[in-house]
C-alpha cells in the first residue's frame, strides 16, 4: 500500500508557540532544534512580551500525525527569527498549506509571515493563540490589523491544548482543499 505524505507548514514570529503547538499533536516524539537563549541574542532577538522565553528554534521543528492507513501527515515548524527565514523556502516546498500562528501581545512579528504566504500564493490559515485563553481583540479586529482577506480563515487556537492545535489542522487542510477544487 502506499502511504499519501501531506505537507504542513506551521509558521509565525518569535515566540508565538510553532514548537509547542507540534509538540501537542505530534504522535511521535518531535524532532526541534532548539538552542538556549544567549547573551549573544541580546539585541538581535526581541523578547518583549516574551521575557521568561529560554529557549528558541533554529532550524525547524518537525512532527507527524497519521490520519488514515495510506494518509501521514508532516508538520514542519519554522523558526520565527529573521535571520532564519532563510530556511522557509526550503521548509514549504511541497506543502499543502500553513498555519500562520499569532500571537496579539506582539502583533507585529506575525506580518512577514503572513506576507511570506501570500506572496507564494501558498494556502494558509491564521491561528490566534490565546495564550491562558485570553485575548483582549475580536478575529474581525485581528483580521483588520493584520490586513488579511476574507477569504483567510481566522480561528482560535491554544498551541498547549492537542484538540485546540487539531483543529487548526483541520481548517488549513480544510481551507487548503477548498482552494485545490476551486483551481
Amino acid at each position: 500500500m502506499d502511504r499519501k505524505a501531506v505537507k504542513v507548514v506551521v509558521a509565525g514570529g518569535f515566540g508565538t508557540g510553532k514548537t509547542t503547538l507540534i509538540g501537542s499533536v505530534s504522535e511521535i516524539q518531535p524532532l526541534t532544534t532548539e538552542e538556549v537563549l544567549t547573551q549573544a541574542s541580546v539585541g538581535v532577538d526581541d523578547v518583549t512580551g516574551v521575557e521568561g522565553k529560554a529557549n528558541t528554534t533554529v532550524a525547524l521543528d518537525f512532527g507527524r500525525i497519521t490520519i488514515s492507513p495510506d494518509v501521514v501527515l508532516y508538520l514542519f515548524g519554522t523558526p520565527g527569527q529573521n535571520r532564519f527565514w532563510f530556511i522557509w523556502d526550503d521548509l514549504t516546498q511541497g506543502a499543502i498549506g500553513a498555519i500562520v500562528l499569532v500571537d496579539t501581545r506582539r502583533l507585529d512579528t506575525s506580518f512577514p509571515a503572513v506576507d511570506y504566504f501570500e506572496r507564494r500564493g501558498i494556502p494558509f490559515v491564521v491561528a490566534v493563540n490565546r495564550f491562558d485563553g485570553q485575548c483582549q481583540y475580536t478575529l474581525n479586529e485581528i483580521r483588520s490589523a493584520l490586513e488579511v482577506a476574507a477569504s483567510v480563515p481566522l480561528l482560535w487556537c491554544d498551541a498547549r491544548d492537542r484538540s485546540s492545535s487539531k483543529q487548526a489542522l483541520i481548517g488549513l487542510v480544510r481551507h487548503a482543499m477548498s482552494r485545490m477544487q476551486a483551481s
